[in-house]
């Protein structure tokens, strides 16, 4: 039984595992769906068969969505609709909002939700940026970001799950909260945006530091060290760059971290465990069948780590071991091999790179 929300027209862009999991899910909820692919074949094969080919095979799809795409959609179309959810991977976040930016209607813009998590490489920027830079700052100040531990075989499933929604601006999170709030999908509201994105792309990261140390057959001590000290340093990284400390321990971070640090069926994890195993990146992105935002995001980190000068050594041995070919266990050997510090310490000054986005924004 739902919770009886007003019905709305819903276009989810992306038609992966969590944007197919979500389109399930909306349209479950008696929302009308319309799930973008550039995949013709996917379109054509979703709309006949209601399954989707190529993620969550077996399961079969809400009548209520429908398959759209390969072209965008018009902005007649996009005139009838009153959300816009986009689950596209970061790196390709920005052109398609240069594309559909000219197609919005000013005077009569849709609720915009992204799940996406990851940090853009070239620029270091958050989706928050991204969207001001190709949206302009009163779409970025409204968009919503949904995150959490949220495995897409379990939504669809129906398993009971909890999410966070952020936004700078609370009436728009709040919204996005009426359009999925069911009894087996509970949404929390917040309003640090930046904290929520920084933990959803950072978690990533120590994920792959997790299923290094698992490939290397390291036990549930490691496991738990590596989730603990990952942990305070997205805290660290996240406050220095200007973001609620307490966000890192919601649903969005501390929630998403432990999810996606002990499960094989997380991509991340995955990648870090073959790269414990002894495989070669090279063979195990070429395999992997999806993608997995830790890798590009480890580039972004690592150049935020020194914009921001905070110690994180595990995200920056995750970085040697990706792109500077460092051994992983010996990585890990050197991580051990560090004197004493203390456990817990923010950093003296933060908020630099917060309060330039929130310049950017318009809202200082």
């Amino acid at each position: 039984m739902t919770l009886s929300p007003d019905k709305s027209r819903v276009v989810i862009f992306g038609a992966g595992n969590f944007g197919s999991c979500l389109a399930d899910h909306l349209g479950d909820s008696d929302h009308d769906v319309y799930m973008w692919s550039r995949d013709a074949s996917i379109v054509e094969h979703f709309n006949k068969f209601h399954r989707n080919p190529q993620f969550l095979k077996e399961h079969a799809f809400s009548e209520n969505i429908k398959a759209i795409g390969p072209d965008l959609p018009t902005a007649d179309f996009l005139s009838e609709m009153d959300v816009l959810l986009f689950a596209i991977p970061t790196q390709g976040l920005r052109c398609n909002l240069k594309l559909l930016r000219p197609r919005l209607d000013e005077n009569k813009l849709p609720l915009l939700i992204f799940v996406n998590k990851g940090i853009e490489m070239g620029t270091n920027a958050l989706t928050l940026e991204i969207i001001a830079d190709t949206c302009g700052e009163h779409i970025a100040r409204a968009a919503t970001f949904i995150s959490g531990p949220s495995f897409a075989k379990e939504i669809v499933r129906r398993r009971p799950t909890s999410v966070s929604v952020a936004s700078f601006t609370i009436s728009e999170a709040e919204k996005a909260t009426q359009v999925f709030h069911q009894p087996w999908f509970r949404c929390y509201t917040g309003g640090d945006p930046i904290g929520l994105e920084l933990a959803g792309a950072l978690k990533n990261v120590y994920a792959l530091a997790a299923g290094m140390s698992d490939g290397l057959g390291y036990e549930n001590n490691t496991r738990a060290m590596m989730i603990t000290r990952g942990l305070a340093e997205m805290t660290c990284i996240g406050t220095a760059f200007g973001a609620e400390p307490l966000t890192f321990l919601g649903l969005a971070g501390v929630g998403d971290l432990f999810l996606t640090c002990s499960s094989p069926t997380s991509r991340n994890y995955t990648v870090g465990y073959r790269l414990g195993q002894g495989e070669s990146l090279e063979t195990i992105i070429d395999t992997l069948g999806s993608v997995a935002e830790g890798v590009s995001t480890a580039k972004a980190v690592k150049n935020i780590i020194e914009e921001l000068d905070v110690k994180a050594p595990i995200a920056t041995s995750i970085y040697n071991v990706l792109y500077e070919g460092k051994d992983v266990r010996t990585a890990v050997s050197d991580l051990m091999a560090m004197p004493p510090s203390r456990e817990l310490e923010l950093p003296p000054k933060a908020g630099g790179p917060k309060w330039r986005l929130v310049k950017k924004v318009g809202l200082e």
